[in-house]
């Protein structure tokens, strides 16, 4: 049977079986033996699809990834935030390639990537969808663009991107499986276990191959979830609603879909109505912030700040610099908001926050 087969044939079996406290266990292992045919299946695609134009080397400070079907103003809306010039048209399909472009603000570069409209399908690869979603594996932001028309398409394309390994808007399960030679399985809990039976855990670890480990689960988590902490393949991006064309729909029916979706952004790309709200929102989703470094004996450059990820330390920005900043470190000065007083000394492990002015010292 073809690999795609048996993964529709147990997809039927879990639609088809009704989820109880005596079929738990039952669906646990289908699920679990569903995974790892997801992950073979996504390994094979990925090395059998090296299409020209859908491999991006990553820039900036950070990438973004525009994912929409198709005309739904990914085009214009990119021309909006960058300095891209992608084909703008209204029919399907504009874009068949993948655009980017930078957008600059607060001083960060982030790197905006407009991929071809995806389809119902796409994570099964219709339409080239493995392919062009692929691309949005390695971003660290989705922007999920919409037609104001057809809400109804982002459920669609969150199972799509569930499909090829992301898991949108969701944290990495707090879960630690040490496998052992011998000893067989011990299954630790720091919480209540509501939503997984102990009996489910190792029948999901025996499915990968588990059978002698220490488990330790810190989260209430759900059979899907033990499942993709098991999975180093999948990706946790963060991801924002956008629903574009408000300009084409009254005032009755914008406000019925925004009570419907209050977390969403309401733009139009074609009259750049809230793009600059937009541009700010996907700063702040980034979580970057800015450091600025004083070099020694002289002000601190505040023109130019380092974009770094919120939570970020004194030993990232080391690194980032240059790897001679962390062997020959002796320590750091830091003026702003993570210290006590200004100028307070501050070792590798230090936590920054936005805004801080930092000076790193080496042994000569």
């Amino acid at each position: 049977m073809a690999l795609e087969d048996r993964i529709k044939q147990i997809e039927d079996e879990i639609k088809k079986t009704p989820y109880n406290k005596a079929t738990s266990h039952h669906i646990g292992k289908l699920k679990a033996k569903l995974s790892k045919l997801k992950e073979e299946s996504l390994q094979r695609s990925s090395k059998g699809t090296k299409g020209k134009g859908f491999h991006v080397k990553k820039s900036g400070d950070s990438t973004v990834v525009l994912v929409g079907f198709p005309s739904v103003g990914k085009s214009t809306l990119l021309n909006d935030l960058t300095n891209a010039e992608s084909k703008i048209g209204e029919y399907e399909f504009t874009t068949l390639e993948i655009i980017p472009g930078i957008m600059e603000y607060e001083g960060a570069k982030i790197q905006i990537l407009d991929i071809p409209g995806i389809i119902t399908g796409a994570s099964k690869g219709k339409g080239r969808g493995r392919e062009i979603l692929s691309v949005a594996r390695n971003a660290d932001l989705i922007l999920i663009i919409l037609d104001v028309f057809n809400p109804q398409h982002f459920h669609v394309i969150i199972d799509e991107l569930k499909n090829i390994g992301i898991r949108p808007n969701e944290e990495r399960p707090d879960v630690t499986v040490k496998q052992k030679k011998i000893g067989g399985l011990k299954i630790s809990s720091t919480v209540e276990l509501t939503n997984i039976t102990e009996k489910t855990i190792r029948s999901v670890l025996n499915e990968y191959g588990i059978h002698s480990a220490d488990v330790l689960i810190r989260d209430d988590v759900t059979v899907d979830q033990f499942i993709d902490s098991l999975d180093v393949s999948c990706k946790y991006t963060p991801t924002l609603k956008v629903l574009n064309k408000i300009d084409l729909v009254d005032e009755e029916y914008l406000n019925e879909i925004k009570s419907k979706m209050p977390d969403a952004m309401f733009i139009s790309a074609n009259k750049q109505i809230n793009v600059e709200e937009l541009k700010k929102e996907t700063f702040n989703k980034l979580e970057l912030i800015r450091i600025y470094l004083k070099p020694q004996g002289r002000k601190a450059d505040l023109d130019e700040p380092l974009i770094i990820r919120k939570n970020s330390t004194v030993r990232d920005v080391a690194n980032k610099l240059h790897r001679d900043f962390v062997r020959n470190f002796r320590h750091a000065k830091v003026w702003g908001s993570s210290v006590k007083f200004g100028g307070q000394k501050a070792g590798l492990d230090h936590v920054l926050n936005d805004g801080d002015i930092l000076r790193i010292i080496v042994k000569k």
